[in-house]
């Protein structure tokens, strides 16, 4: 069951929602309006001692900030 990050467009609330089902119907918990906007959503991951999150535009793991000795990014 995923969860979803939504914006009313009511009212401008942000909140999370768990989506069962795609013909779920989501409103927004501040207002009860049913126009609200999926967010676009990032998220984390562990690896090893350090946490990534998925909006890190690296091309590998081995990338640093300013370039890769791995994939050749610079």
């Amino acid at each position: 069951m995923p969860l979803f990050e939504y914006q009313c467009k009511k009212c401008k609330k942000e909140f999370e929602e768990l989506v069962r089902n795609s013909d779920e119907k989501v409103c927004c918990p501040k207002c009860s309006s049913g126009k609200v906007h999926k967010k676009m959503s990032v998220f984390a991951h562990k690896s090893g001692e350090k946490f990534r999150s998925s909006s890190v535009s690296s091309s590998c793991s081995s990338c640093s900030s300013s370039s890769c000795s791995s994939c050749g990014k610079s």
